[in-house]
């Protein structure tokens, strides 16, 4: 890397109806830590307790939970939907105990609500006012967040984790450091050659546009009306998908379709491909 940064925890919470939003704030952490690392000095590291919780005995279940993840904590991301969870002895659920823990601690928490349709005979009547109620408490105690479905849950946190970091967190990096940020900046990252060609010739589309799509005849990657994969050929498939992953990773090019299907040159992109053709 080059550089030290100071590792972040993000604990996860949520009751068990949302475990596709869990894996999407996991993306989005490795989002931000692509992008933002460098810059920041700072590493998110998102945990949970499906993840993070290992086997122990002699006290209260949630208890342990509590210890094992919410003691380094440093930000909580909690998501809702349909249910509150189940009650601990301490809290209405262990999602409701965590960030209550949390909180105590003067610890910052970002909290989601689902507005997402759901079908009735699949809704328990019980966990559901449990969780109305719990929301309309949260709406008393603070500002909370609700979305419609996974893609707008997705630009929302990803928006408003950027904004938390940057609001809670600070990091000082050193003269060497700063020097660094400089050097890695105006110096061309190495790339493989498919990920040279890739990006030269996005960074010539009008859009800066590259598709990543899946067909019938197989996978179609192209850019400035240039066609990349050859057909049915799995090794030349193969060879461009890790070309944007290459470029995604080294944060020349960003996916803003969030599924993997457009990805569009960075300014950090323009000046690699601009050093690249000098």
């Amino acid at each position: 890397m080059g550089y030290s940064a100071e590792v972040r925890t993000v604990v996860i919470a949520s009751p068990s109806d949302v475990s596709q939003e869990r894996s999407l704030i996991r993306e989005v952490i490795q989002e931000w830590n692509t992008i933002y690392t460098r810059d920041r000095r700072i590493v998110l590291m998102p945990v949970g307790w499906e993840t993070h919780a290992v086997p122990e005995m002699g006290g209260r279940p949630q208890a342990i939970v509590n210890k094992q993840l919410l003691e380094e904590a440093d930000l909580l991301v909690a998501v809702f939907w349909t249910r509150l969870g189940s009650p601990t002895g301490e809290a209405d659920s262990g999602t409701v105990e965590e960030i209550e823990k949390h909180l105590a601690a003067g610890k910052p928490a970002m909290l989601y609500f689902s507005s997402a349709p759901v079908r009735l005979e699949s809704v328990d009547a019980a966990q559901y006012q449990a969780l109305r109620a719990f929301k309309d408490r949260c709406k008393s105690e603070g500002v909370i967040e609700e979305y419609s479905d996974f893609t707008e849950f997705r630009i929302k946190f990803s928006r408003q984790l950027a904004m938390t970091v940057n609001s809670a967190f600070s990091s000082s990096p050193t003269e060497d450091d700063r020097l660094q940020v400089v050097s890695e900046l105006y110096s061309s990252p190495a790339l493989s050659d498919a990920a040279r060609e890739l990006l030269l010739e996005a960074s010539q589309d009008s859009n800066g546009m590259i598709m990543n799509l899946g067909s019938l005849s197989g996978r179609i990657i192209q850019t400035n009306n240039r066609g990349f994969v050859d057909e049915r050929n799995a090794r030349s498939e193969a060879r461009w998908v890790s070309a944007i992953r290459e470029l995604q990773g080294l944060g020349l090019i960003e996916d803003r379709s969030y599924k993997g299907e457009a990805f569009f040159v960075t300014d950090r992109g323009y000046q690699v491909a601009d050093q690249l053709t000098q």
